[in-house]
Formats: C-alpha cells, structure tokens, sequence
C-alpha cells in the first residue's frame, strides 16, 4: 500500500491511554474510557447518550429491568431515579418485584457462594435445599421471606384489589404494581424497616407506572394466581397495553433504558410499533450476543429496521455484566447532567 492509496474508512482517531488514578470521579472515569477502545468505547458512548436522554426534560424515559438486578444490589440505583424524575415508565419482571417487596417489608438478601470446598456445586444446592436457602449464583435468599412474602399479599395487597374486582371487573396489572408499591411503603414506615421502601413504592409514591407484562413468570404471579382461586380477584393481561401505547404517543421525544432483555426488553422497544415515532435514544445493557437471532441478544441497530429506534436515534450497547455496567453508566450520566444543571 502507497501513500497514494485512498483510505475512504479510515480516520485519523488514534487510541488513547485511559488514566486511572486517586481521587477520580465516576464521570471523570468514564471520560478516560473514551479514550480506550473495545467495551471502554462502548461504555463511554453510553454515558453520553443515557446523559443527553436524562438532560432534556422533553425526553420520556422508558426503563427496561430484567434479570436478577434487585436481589443482586442494584434496587435503590432504580429507585432513586425514579424518584429523582429520571424515569417516566418502567418495565420490569415479576422476580425482581418479588425482591423488591421481600426487602420493602424486612427480608434480606445475603452473600453466598456457587458452590462449597469439596463439594460438587450439585452437593451444595442439595444441601442448601435441606435447609432451606434458594440460591441465585452467589445470592442467597431464604425461604422463610417467602412466606412472609405471601402474608404481606394476602393482607395488605389483594383485599382492595378483590374489591375493585367485585366493582368493575379484572383490574389492570400497572394497578396491582401500584398496589403493591403502596402496600410496600406503608408497611416499610409501619415496621420501622432499616432498608429503604424500594423500586415499587418510589414508583407509587411518584405516579410512575411499573408494567410486568409476564408477572406470571415469577413467585408473585404465582400468588396472584393462587388467590384467585377463591376470590373475585382477577388480572386484565391486555389493559397495560393501553397506558403504555399512550406514554409513546404522547412523548415528544422518547429514550429507552434496556437493562438486560427477554420481555421487558421487547415490551420496552415493540410500544413503538404502534406509536407516530420511534425512540430517539436507547442504551442496551447486556451480556446476550445477536448470533442467536433471539430478541435478548439482538442489537438496537437492529431494532431501527423494525421502526422501534429513529433511523436518526443515538443508541449504545455495553456487553458485560449490567451490575458492574449499570451503576457506572448511571452515576456518570447523572454526574454530567447535575453538572450542566449547575453551571447554567
């Protein structure tokens, strides 16, 4: 190759050195990636795009959460940004609702570890299933919050729905999350709970909607189902659909917060098909690959073909472990956009 030969790709951008040293801020950090290359590049073009989406009040965020995030450490990250107004709907599971409830009315989640010294990590689940510990990598849990978990349902969260049920009929599934956020909080400041109220109670607590379109995949909607039963209470599968389509259509701009995938992912991104735009932002937090042509793993450059992203839309996906990715991505978006906040 000669000098002459005309590179049309290619640019002048050579990798930089990151610094790490003491005293840094997150924000200070994240800069320094965007010198690197490979996931520090990635991580670094998600903080600009979750910043510009959380620093322009006409953005409506949409956040996605999948995967074990409450029992893994990351609940009060979700919950203060809903209750610092950096989420205006969130889609979640009914596992980590389940969590959040479980923490809200006294449970704790404990660090464990795959497997015991000497033991097969089979030998360790069955001696763990003898005494009653669920595990979730290297999470415990034990069962007995389980059942405190019911009580709480069954007490204080079903009644007033069965009533309204006996009124009017199935009620919405955003109104049982709704409930339970509330249920969540006034038992939490009841029983004097150290921990703090949670994901669902901030949500109720700040008329943001929590959406759980598989909530029967989870213990919750197991008791849902199971109360059921024997009472007027029943859930509308479809009605969510309604209250979320509307959030789209309405949003003058509309960015996606995408922690993991399976259906908070789709339910997230598909609310799109059905409205006038597209999300003019989105940052996709994930350890799927798209080789699999599984909705988990699939790119948001992918998701643009279906007309969920703008063509124009700024997006970014981190590949790695969304508990490392998803408090660094947020702490130095929020640390950016504070600072612009201060500085007009």
């Amino acid at each position: 190759m000669t000098d002459e030969t005309p590179r049309e790709t290619f640019e002048h951008d050579p990798i930089g050195h990151a610094e790490a040293r003491a005293g840094m801020t997150v924000g200070e950090l994240a800069d320094e990636y965007g010198s690197a290359g490979i996931g520090a590049s990635a991580l670094h073009e998600a903080v600009d795009v979750y910043a510009e989406m959380l620093g322009d009040d006409e953005v409506t965020n949409f956040f996605g959460l999948a995967g074990a995030m409450v029992p893994t450490g990351m609940r009060r990250i979700v919950a203060d940004l809903i209750r610092d107004g950096h989420i205006d709907a969130l889609v979640t599971t009914g596992a980590n609702l389940t969590h959040d409830a479980i923490e809200a009315i006294g449970g704790k989640h404990h660090h464990g570890q795959v497997h015991e010294d000497g033991k097969t990590e089979r030998e360790h689940d069955e001696r763990l299933r003898d005494e009653g510990v669920d595990r979730i990598y290297n999470v415990y849990l034990p069962q007995e919050h389980f059942a405190l978990f019911e009580s709480h349902l069954r007490d204080e969260v079903f009644p007033p729905l069965e009533a309204e049920c006996e009124a009017d009929g199935a009620v919405s599934i955003q109104r049982f999350t709704e409930e339970l956020g509330r249920a969540n909080a006034e038992v939490n400041e009841r029983e004097g709970v150290e921990e703090g109220a949670g994901v669902a109670a901030a949500a109720h607590e700040h008329d943001v909607p929590i959406y759980c379109p598989a909530v029967q995949d989870s213990v919750l909607g197991l008791q849902a189902w199971m109360y059921a039963q024997t009472s007027a209470f029943t859930l509308d599968a479809l009605a969510d659909m309604t209250t979320i389509t509307d959030q789209a259509f309405d949003a003058e701009k509309a960015g996606a917060m995408v922690v993991g995938g399976g259906v908070p992912k789709n339910y997230t991104l598909q609310t799109m098909l059905v409205a006038p735009d597209a999300y003019d932002y989105a940052v996709q937090l994930t350890m799927d690959t798209p080789e699999t042509g599984g909705l988990s793993g699939a790119t948001l450059d992918e998701a643009r073909s279906w007309g969920k992203l703008e063509k124009a839309a700024r997006n970014a996906s981190v590949y790695a472990d969304a508990t490392i990715t998803l408090p660094l991505v947020v702490a130095a978006a929020r640390e950016r956009v504070e600072s612009d906040g201060a500085d007009r």
